[in-house]
């Protein structure tokens, strides 16, 4: 199929999804979680030929992890998918209702955006999150996954579109582009007569590609070179938990730390105690030398690894003199995504949040929450580093826009 016909079939669904009601979008949202359930072999049989595809090709442990699926990744696909049904439906809302003194009463109430074109790399549990995003403010979706999770990709589109058409909605609600070559990723990014909008997620690589080659708005996801900051006051046992969670728990996604800022004051205690920790891990520290002096024998830190998303067990440290440094060298080196600041002191803790420039910022808590289910969304379309419209986790009413509805009683301008 062309990218033109994909882009007219998904015109002619999008005034059907626009109209149903939330009762109609939530019993296809339990059908296509049912029918991903009930589904989950052939889904994984499909994902496997793609692990062992991307193995072979030598792929980075951490972006395998972002490609695997399992049986419980797939449950948290469903659950993403019921917990989306749960949550108020925003279309339709009315925001704002004024009356003028010529009378008009003159409001505004949230709408669907329309056509979303979604490009990603790796990750097919984001095809699901999507969807079920897309489709509960009834908008259409089409998505260009990368190469490497095709057969994953075109498996859970099947299954979703089959739920669409069991409950007698189009299934062209939800699109997969087949060809993943960069050509038709290129032309994708022209598609402006049909896409109202285009989402990527992915590496930066990509994300520099669609903003510079776009002729669509895009809203921008980030890559994620997350800084937790140990503070001079931190409870270090608790310091240490965190960033082992935030670096460890998984290596291969946005909101892992990758970047540690250590206070001079607790950092002969600190290092020893993270080193151990991070050790059970094999996780290697990249310090400066302030930190190497903690802790001798450490790799050394250049300039390139502070600004650096390893996405691998590797994690960096720059030894600070206070918290105006702390928030300095962060705000220099992040990406604009989650960052944490580990202290007791209250007026601290105050002014990381209100000086750092980041979509999330944590006090005393790990980085890995930046996660729409965790925000209580159901699921994410992506974590926006941008500053307009949408910021962080976008869940339902960043797919939303607004229009200005005005009732009148025969009132004409003079």
């Amino acid at each position: 199929m062309s990218l033109k016909e994909i882009g007219q079939r998904a015109r002619a669904a999008e005034p059907v999804l626009r109209t149903l009601s939330i009762d109609q979008k939530n019993q296809v949202l339990q059908a296509v979680a049912a029918a991903l359930t009930a589904q989950q072999q052939k889904i994984l049989e499909a994902n496997e030929a793609d692990v062992e595809q991307a193995k072979a090709a030598g792929m980075k442990a951490g972006l395998v992890d972002r490609l695997q699926l399992t049986k419980d990744r797939i449950a948290g696909m469903a659950e993403g998918l019921l917990q989306l049904v749960n949550l108020e439906d925003p279309i339709g809302e009315v925001i704002s209702m004024k009356q003028r003194p010529n009378g008009l009463l003159i409001g505004q109430k949230r709408v669907p955006l329309g056509v979303i074109g979604i490009i990603y790399e790796s990750r097919p549990n984001v095809t699901a999150d999507a969807f079920g995003l897309c489709f509960k403010t009834g908008n259409v979706v089409i998505l260009r996954g990368g190469s490497d999770a095709i057969h994953s990709n075109t498996a859970i589109v099947a299954c979703i579109r089959e739920a669409l058409e069991d409950k007698g909605v189009p299934g062209d609600a939800i699109q997969l582009i087949g060809d993943t070559s960069r050509e038709t990723a290129a032309a994708f990014m022209k598609l402006n007569q049909y896409v109202d909008v285009l989402i990527p997620r992915g590496g930066a690589g990509l994300i520099r590609t669609v903003v510079e080659q776009s002729t669509i708005p895009v809203i921008q996801t980030g890559t994620g070179n997350c800084h937790i900051y140990v503070d001079e006051s931190a409870d270090l046992e608790m310091a240490v938990n965190i960033i082992n969670n935030a670096k460890t728990q998984r290596i291969g996604v946005c909101n892992a730390c990758e970047s540690l800022v250590v206070h001079e004051a607790v950092v002969d205690s600190f290092m020893p105690m993270l080193k151990k920790k991070l050790s059970e891990k094999n996780v290697e520290i990249r310090a400066d030398e302030r930190a190497r002096q903690a802790e001798p024998g450490l790799a050394c830190a250049s300039e390139e690894d502070y600004g650096t998303e390893y996405l691998d067990y590797i994690i960096s440290v720059k030894t600070v003199a206070g918290i105006d440094e702390a928030i300095a060298h962060i705000n220099k080196y992040n990406t604009k995504h989650s960052e944490a600041i580990i202290t007791r002191d209250y007026h601290n803790a105050q002014k990381f949040l209100n000086e750092i420039d980041a979509a999330a910022v944590y006090v005393n808590a790990s980085t890995r929450f930046t996660d729409g289910f965790e925000f209580g969304y159901g699921a994410e379309i992506g974590i926006s580093t941008q500053k307009l419209h949408a910021r962080g986790p976008m869940g339902l009413q960043a797919l939303t826009t607004t229009k200005f509805i005005i009732y009148g009683d025969g009132q004409i301008r003079e």
